[in-house]
């Protein structure tokens, strides 16, 4: 399998000026174009957890609305494995960049259309199926995303820097949830809460089509990876790759996405439950938890890049066990210090609640495109990270509010994230013992 990569990648050169250049613009454009993309994917995540079950689930009491309105949520995630094979499928056929300029399109108008649907006091029953089927869009469009930027930066990099290049692509996920959690803290700033829930919320939706245009901008700057011209020359174009990576590479595909597991799950409870837990159990102010998430966003922008570094020093494996031994620890200590309702340790917990995690997501580009060969990778490292939002990231903010309703206590939430670092980190093991057997 990773002969089979080397093959095509030892046949282009890395000195070239000219590809230096388009190194730099892929990082740039791989950054700008997922920080876009999970823009528009966390502005539902936050609207769902402060809006949308008052607008869209009314009637229902507290419990029954946030269930519903993570379970719409939830259907975004559901998607992004629909997204990751179609554009998976076309950046394999087609070429990695314009898998990437659709998927962005896609996504965009998705986001903009939620801005200006109408509420359930509107149009009744059909404002929450509207609601889920543009959540549908938005999930395939950031499904076929992920992968075409991060083989974009991959493959036009050393391989030798190969984990810090596509820790850009993660970049993308703090810088998204920086601008849509600060568009709504802006939001929520200059309106009364009346106003907020009338039209306030909807500002930020509809003013993504700016980010749009900037984003197709930035991407149509860059050119086709040498690894994709070399394959179209070569002959090496799969006709079928999502058939041929599930019939040669489907181990991989499901030891990369349980190993997201142990990252993902952390990431959606630190970042979207947490908002739902600290306004209804702890009681504090939306604009409070906001502000801290925003600067748990700008400080995972920075440690993202250094994990990746790091990845390249001492490997993938390594760094990314270092963060599954974290996550088995850090979750208890965490809520423990949430529910002291101690503000100056509140804000330490959410603060360091993505850096925590960040220990396996930076290196995770890498590691999971370096999991399959050149002619296959855009739909198995799509496949693979995209999986893992039906089996982690989406139902994870669900499972968190029924553990707490049901135990009345946020220790069996530490739990459940500390046993998905185990899990990580046995996928660690075995993913190190199928690239042996490859060799």
């Amino acid at each position: 399998m990773a002969t089979q990569a080397a093959t095509i990648e030892d046949a282009v050169s890395y000195s070239d000026p000219v590809r230096k250049e388009m190194v730099k613009r892929a990082m740039i454009a791989a950054a700008v174009g997922t920080s876009i993309e999970w823009y528009d994917f966390f502005l539902y995540n936050v609207a769902a957890a402060l809006v949308f079950p008052a607008a869209f689930f009314p009637g229902s009491d507290p419990y029954v609305g946030m269930i519903l309105a993570f379970s719409s949520n939830f259907v975004g995630f559901v998607a992004r494995p629909v997204g990751a094979a179609i554009f998976g499928h076309y950046a394999d056929r087609l070429g990695r960049k314009m898998a990437m300029l659709t998927s962005l399109f896609l996504m965009g108008g998705a986001t903009i259309a939620i801005g200006f649907l109408p509420t359930y006091a509107t149009i009744g029953v059909m404002a929450p199926a509207l609601l889920t089927f543009l959540r549908v869009l938005q999930g395939v469009g950031v499904g076929g995303n992920w992968g075409a930027s991060v083989l974009l930066a991959g493959e036009w990099a050393d391989p030798k820097r190969r984990g810090y290049s596509t820790s850009w692509a993660q970049f993308g996920a703090p810088a998204g949830m920086l601008l849509a959690n600060g568009a709504l803290l802006l939001m929520g700033l200059f309106t009364n809460d009346e106003q907020f829930a009338a039209w306030g919320w909807r500002v930020p939706f509809i003013l993504s089509f700016v980010l749009v245009f900037v984003g197709h901008y930035i991407r149509k700057r860059i050119e086709e990876t040498p690894v994709f011209q070399a394959m179209k020359k070569t002959g090496k174009i799969e006709k079928l790759p999502v058939v041929e990576v599930l019939k040669h590479n489907w181990r991989e595909v499901l030891l990369t996405c349980f190993l997201r597991t142990g990252q993902q799950v952390p990431f959606y409870i630190f970042t979207t439950y947490v908002l739902a837990y600290g306004t209804t159990v702890l009681g504090f102010s939306r604009n409070l938890i906001l502000t801290f998430i925003l600067i748990q966003a700008a400080l995972s922008m920075v440690t993202i890049p250094i994990m990746g570094h790091w990845s390249d020093k001492i490997g993938r494996p390594k760094i990314t066990a270092i963060g599954c031994l974290i996550m088995m620890v850090w979750p208890y200590i965490y809520f423990a210090m949430l529910d002291t309702k101690n503000i100056p340790l509140l804000a330490i917990a959410i603060i360091l609640g993505l850096p925590s995690q960040d220990f396996q997501y930076g290196p995770q580009a890498a590691y999971i495109s370096e999991a399959f060969p050149g002619q296959r990778r855009g739909s198995g490292a799509s496949l693979g990270y995209q999986f893992a939002s039906i089996t982690a990231g989406g139902p994870a903010p669900i499972i968190a509010v029924m553990l707490y309703k049901n135990y009345q206590s946020s220790t069996a939430i530490a739990t459940y994230i500390a046993i998905c670092a185990v899990i990580s980190l046995v996928c660690v093991y075995l993913l190190k013992t199928e690239h042996a057997s490859a060799h």
